[in-house]
């Protein structure tokens, strides 16, 4: 297994910075997911933990070494990364997209292979693609764009997977077949596997490690049972709530407060509504 750490990290753009002295040290072969508000960096901190984006300051470790001193072929052979919105050329099939993913495996002393072929097939059936494998990319829905993607990610084989927001564009099936998954790929293979996730609810549920992001600082972070509680949720979100366990994992829920004006709002509409109806039946 590979490790991934952080260490005094700045990030900034322009003369503002969004991440100044930052520590985080991902757990190997868990599921660490990073939550927090829009704009408040998940995905900054991410694409530079994928080495997208070159820190100001401080370092990315992958196995104790620098990433920046690591050639693109090995770092791409112990960490992937599905980037927010990934954008394909036109024309290209799901099968050449997937294929993309065996790259760093392939030299001029080693070309495609059976083993090659057999690894994207299985990243195919997994994220249940074979169909349409022969489709052009940009013909395909959303949600099928983002399996697809999905599936050039697992064919790539890497201990390390990293997403951001790997369910954009999913109905809620299809959400929960993509966190399954990942899942059983942690399980099953032991990768660790670190990515930004919007739902909270989801997030507590698959995440062995949360860590939440406020303002550019690391506010908690841990297992969820230890660390996402209503206070927790009201400063990184400016939200009340109230949290719960789910009755079937027994994970925080979420269970968000209506704004007072909304729900005063709404207690008056539907008592506008009974003073209708009463109306008119007297009426009648």
């Amino acid at each position: 297994m590979s490790s991934l750490e952080v260490r005094e990290l700045g990030l900034s753009y322009g003369d503002t910075y969004i991440f100044e002295n930052l520590n985080l040290s991902i757990p190997k072969g868990k599921i660490t997911v990073f939550i927090g508000s829009n704009g408040c960096g998940k995905s900054t901190l991410l694409r530079s933990m994928a080495r997208l984006l070159k820190p100001q300051k401080g370092s990315v470790l992958l196995d104790s070494r620098e990433i920046t001193s690591m050639s693109t072929k090995e770092v791409a052979r112990k960490m992937a990364i599905l980037p927010q919105g990934p954008t394909t050329p036109e024309g290209l099939t799901v099968l050449q997209l997937v294929k993309q993913g065996r790259y760093p495996y392939q030299s001029w002393l080693k070309m495609w292979s059976k083993e090659d072929e057999d690894i994207v097939q299985k990243a195919l059936e997994a994220t249940g693609m074979t169909d349409l494998a022969e489709r052009t990319v940009d013909s395909l829905s959303g949600g099928q764009r983002q399996r697809a993607w999905i599936a050039m990610t697992l064919a790539q084989e890497t201990p390390v997977i990293l997403l951001d927001e790997p369910t954009t564009y999913l109905d809620l099936t299809h959400q929960i077949e993509v966190l399954d998954l990942l899942y059983e790929m942690n399980v099953r293979d032991n990768r660790t596997i670190v990515m930004v996730l919007h739902d909270i609810n989801l997030a507590c549920r698959y995440a062995d490690h949360i860590v939440a992001v406020r303002e550019g600082h690391i506010e908690a972070q841990g297992q969820p049972e230890e660390v996402v509680d209503a206070e927790l949720i009201e400063r990184v979100f400016r939200l009340k709530c109230e949290i719960i366990p789910d009755p079937l994992y027994g994970t925080p829920l979420c269970i968000p407060h209506d704004n007072s004006r909304l729900r005063a709002a709404k207690a008056a509409a539907r008592a506008d509504k009974g003073t209708k109806r009463a109306d008119a039946f007297v009426t009648v």
